[in-house]
């Protein structure tokens, strides 16, 4: 009888040792629903093998193989060792990085793309945010100073150019002026005059085509030329007469490349009809000389050569008004302010020192 109430006691004691046993291998952990953490998941009890004798010991939970995933408040992340993994978890303070939190302060999304790293919570999809760049997108002033930076186009004069700048125009108007405004050293009048001392012109008919009488012609345009410089030109008429008439009119008649010419007042003109055996003029209207009354060619030779040391003109040094030398006074007319007649006048003279 005591063996049998022994035996008794050892089975009900081993009995309740193996319960004492089973009961410690499932503790439940219950948090504070104030506190807003996670509660997380019981693990399985380990269950006891038939006819084991020795209880199981005693410790913690059971581990799992496998990472287990995040459940709970949002603002709490996986408990994790890799490395480049924020250190600083999110507690409802607003972020430091307004791009990776919402209007609520709510994180949007991850930021490591580590492997292994947890890509979405569960109960909603995975979200990325993408980070705005550092310095932000670029604007419009941005991009058109940085092109001026680099010396490209304005981005604005892809579909139609852009007006350039104030102070440019005037500078290139200055310079333009400045080259333009062109006269002649007072050396290189002297030069020029000392050269041409002895100049006498001949014809060339062949270079330079002759002009014809016609007693209706009129100096084209001369009607428009202002000032009392110009009145000789613009009530020219040319006429025909014989050698007395000339003579008994005008104390200065001579023949000049071609053709006679008489000198009135500063200016000489063609003698049409003095001699009908040499009339070659190659311009019907007036030449202003001055009151030194030097030949008409060798003042036309002069302003040949001025005008060709200045590069308007690019014909021969001739002493004959033909059309090239008549386009070169032109140019030069224009660039100095000067009325464009396209003949050699009292106010060109005097602009080139041969007055």
């Amino acid at each position: 009888m005591i063996i049998m109430k022994k035996l008794s006691s050892l089975l009900i004691g081993c009995s309740l040792a193996l319960a004492g046993a089973a009961l410690a291998q499932q503790p439940v952990e219950q948090q504070s629903p104030s506190k807003g953490k996670r509660a997380p998941e019981k693990t399985h009890a380990a269950e006891a093998k038939p006819g084991a004798n020795a209880p199981q010991p005693q410790g913690g939970p059971t581990k799992q193989t496998g990472a287990i995933k995040e459940r709970g408040a949002p603002n709490e992340r996986a408990a994790t060792n890799r490395p480049g993994a924020e250190k600083g978890k999110k507690t409802g303070r607003e972020s430091a990085n307004p791009a990776e939190t919402n209007v609520s302060g709510q994180p949007t999304g991850g930021t490591t793309n580590e492997p292994g790293a947890e890509k979405g919570r569960k109960g909603r999809p995975e979200r990325e945010s993408a980070k705005a760049p550092a310095t932000g997108m670029p604007t419009q002033v941005g991009k058109e100073h940085q092109v001026k930076e680099q010396g490209g186009k304005h981005p604005l004069t892809e579909a139609g150019a852009a007006p350039p700048a104030s102070g440019g125009v005037q500078q290139n108007a200055q310079a333009n002026a400045g080259v333009k405004a062109k006269k002649p050293e007072p050396q290189q009048v002297q030069q020029v005059k000392s050269q041409h001392a002895n100049f006498h012109a001949q014809p060339k008919p062949q270079q330079v085509q002759p002009v014809t009488f016609n007693q209706n012609h009129h100096i084209e345009g001369s009607e428009h030329w202002q000032g009392h410089q110009y009145e000789v030109f613009r009530s020219y008429h040319p006429e025909r007469h014989d050698e007395g008439w000339y003579h008994s009119h005008y104390s200065r008649v001579e023949l000049i490349g071609g053709g006679y010419y008489y000198f009135n007042n500063g200016y000489w003109f063609p003698a049409w009809g003095y001699s009908p055996s040499a009339e070659y003029y190659a311009y019907d209207g007036p030449i202003y000389v001055g009151q030194h009354a030097e030949p008409p060619d060798k003042v036309i030779a002069d302003t040949q050569a001025l005008l060709q040391q200045m590069g308007y003109y690019k014909g021969e040094v001739d002493g004959l008004l033909g059309p090239l030398t008549r386009e070169a006074l032109t140019a030069y007319q224009t660039d100095n302010g000067l009325t464009v007649t396209a003949v050699i006048d009292e106010p060109t003279l005097d602009s080139l020192g041969l007055a």
